[in-house]
Order: C-alpha cells, then sequence, then structure tokens
C-alpha cells in the first residue's frame, strides 16, 4: 500500500468520528512524527510493520484516546513533550500564558515558581527561553514529576522539581522569595463535567481538571494568599482561568492587595489569563 493510499484511508476512518479539519490535523500529526512522512505524493510503500504499526494507533484513536496520548508527545511553545494520562495535554491557552510571561521579563536573572507543574509544560519551556532564570516547581501528584523531570532532561533544562500540595499551608515554609508565581491550577467545576469532550473525560486526570463546585475559587485563594508572602516586592503573580470566573478571581487579587491586576484574553477572545504585581 502506497504512503498516499495508506493516509487517505487512515484519514476517512478517523472523519468517522472527527470534524474533518480535526481528522486531517491528527493524520497530518500521525504521518509526520510517528513515520516521518511530509510527502503524501511519495511513491514508496507502507512496509507491513508500518501498517501493522498504523492500524494499532488507528484503533485507540476510533476510541477517542487523545492522540498525544496514543503518541506519548505533544507539541508545545516549539518543544516537545512526553505526555500521559497522569497529566494534562498541554494546549494552547497555556503557550500563551508562557508567551506573556517570556513579553514581559527579559533574560536577566530571576526566581520563578510553578504551582501545579504538570507535564512541566510551563517551568521547562521559560527555562528553554531564559536559561538565566532560576526555575522551581512544585506539584501533589509523583507520577505528574516523573513526567516533568523527563521534559527537563528531554529540552536539556535544568529545573528544581519538588511533590507538594500548596494546599497544605504547612508546606509553605522554606520556599524563599519570587519574582514569578505562575500556575494553571484545576479550575473546572465538577458540574460543568458534562459540557467537556468525552476523549478528555475518559482519560485526562480528573485530578487536575476538577474543583468542587462549591470550591471554584479554592487554588487560586490558596496561590494568592501563599504569593502575597513569597512574592519580592513588585513581583508578579500570573493565572490561567475559567473563562466563567475569570472576573471573580481578579476581584480576589485585588481584595488580597495586588496592584495592577490585569485580565487578558486568549485567541479566541475568551478571558483566559490574569495577572497581578503584590
Amino acid at each position: 500500500m502506497q504512503v498516499l493510499t495508506a493516509y487517505r484511508r487512515f484519514f476517512r476512518r478517523l472523519a468517522s468520528i472527527y470534524e474533518a479539519g480535526e481528522a486531517a490535523s491528527i493524520a497530518r500529526i500521525v504521518f509526520e512524527d510517528v513515520f516521518g512522512v511530509r510527502n503524501l505524493q511519495r511513491q514508496d510503500n507502507f512496509s507491513p510493520e508500518q501498517a501493522e504499526q498504523l492500524e494499532a494507533i488507528t484503533a485507540r484513536l476510533l476510541h477517542h484516546e487523545p492522540v498525544q496520548y496514543v503518541l506519548g508527545m505533544a507539541d508545545f511553545y516549539g518543544l516537545k513533550f512526553r505526555v500521559g494520562p497522569g497529566v494534562l495535554i498541554p494546549r494552547q491557552e497555556t503557550e500563551e500564558l508562557v508567551h506573556w510571561i517570556l513579553e514581559e521579563n527579559g533574560p536577566g536573572p530571576l526566581r520563578l515558581l510553578d504551582i501545579g507543574a504538570g507535564s512541566g509544560c510551563i517551568p521547562v519551556t521559560l527555562k528553554k527561553y531564559r536559561p538565566l532564570w532560576q526555575i522551581e516547581a512544585m506539584d501533589v501528584s509523583p507520577q505528574a514529576l516523573a513526567l516533568a523531570r523527563e521534559n527537563a532532561e528531554l529540552n536539556n533544562t535544568a529545573v528544581r522539581f519538588e511533590e507538594r500540595d500548596i494546599l497544605d499551608r504547612k508546606a509553605w515554609k522554606g520556599w524563599g522569595q519570587y519574582d514569578i508565581i505562575v500556575s494553571n491550577p484545576p479550575y473546572i467545576p465538577k458540574q460543568e463535567a458534562h459540557l467537556m469532550p468525552q476523549r478528555v473525560l475518559d482519560y485526562e486526570p480528573h485530578l487536575a481538571l476538577f474543583v468542587d463546585g462549591e470550591e471554584a475559587l479554592l487554588f487560586y485563594q490558596a496561590i494568592a494568599e501563599f504569593a502575597s508572602g513569597a512574592l519580592r516586592k513588585g513581583g508578579s503573580l500570573f493565572f490561567e482561568v475559567n473563562e466563567f470566573n475569570a472576573g471573580e478571581v481578579v476581584q480576589f487579587l485585588e481584595k488580597q492587595g495586588f496592584s495592577s491586576v490585569s485580565l487578558r484574553q486568549d485567541l479566541n477572545g475568551k478571558d483566559r489569563m490574569v495577572k497581578g504585581h503584590k
């Protein structure tokens, strides 16, 4: 079977459950990342081993498993990250948060803490583009931290990772002072779970996604309280937020004494990022 024939068959099968644009995107990722095929007009054939591998990938995708988990890799801000069911798949909105931090802070030395490291996409990317920064990250999940450490090594960056729970105030001692604190914490109320794509509910870690509806701002409040003591004067706190309660996060930070609190929209026009100064 020629490469183009294999691609067309693969795309048709994906298009049976995905929208055409998404099916085309997934097909391109698989053929480029797994088989190194960028020119679909190649006349050479898939080997039996390649055909078998493609069939196995197809079966998992047809069960709505995210392509990033199927391949074990995700692209983020020009870098590659290993991912698995224990961590969220890095998303475009988080790339925009990273870009905001980079555009407002130059290459000179500073100290930054990421709370809720997940795959490590935020701290590793920031370290890659700002090698003079001292970057630390915490997460409550040993599984996530193991993968984050792999990603730091994969991208040749030195980030300090620690297993800590930001909701445990006893763990706040001994972290020193920071110039920047950033977090993309769990922010989706459990009662909104029915609004999520099924592949997210079935495969991505609920620990990193959901909070109890009555405590939707639980992590934001704890992190803001922590940051009010852990940030140096003039330091910045960056959040990724739920578009439906972004305004509440802004109001809470202002009540906590943060100044110049600003809300930024993502490329889709949704309120998704907040910044405040100590």
